[in-house]
């Protein structure tokens, strides 16, 4: 998932045309290893909670607690890349196809960046 959060940062740079030059590329690359590092702390993180509840709670909630964890741990940290790292606000864009915020038009409006 974050190898997705990564590809949809680098795809809405790259459309707008705005912080993809050679040093705008290569932020992006050295945010890979970070945005993977942050989904292991995530999930080892969701590992340690189920492993808390192992004794007190139900089999449905030590499964499903860590789970919900992962995905909204991972939907949060998508969205706070892309919103951050992808949108760059004000950033002159050359590409001509995306407003001055630089979220692309495809975006969904009800998605916030």
């Amino acid at each position: 998932m974050g190898g997705v959060a990564w590809s949809l940062t680098v795809w809405a740079r790259a459309y707008c045309d705005a912080g993809y030059d050679a040093g705008g590329r290569l932020e992006l690359n050295f945010l890979l290893p970070l945005v993977a590092g942050a989904e292991a702390l995530v999930g080892l993180g969701a590992r340690a909670i189920g492993r808390r509840l192992v004794l007190r709670a139900p089999t449905a909630v030590r499964v499903t607690l860590p789970t919900l964890l992962v995905i909204v741990g991972t939907v949060w940290l998508a969205w706070w890349l892309f919103a951050t790292r992808g949108t760059l606000d004000g950033y002159p864009g050359d590409s001509g196809l995306c407003p001055v915020s630089n979220v692309p038009p495809q975006w969904p409006d009800w998605i916030p960046v």
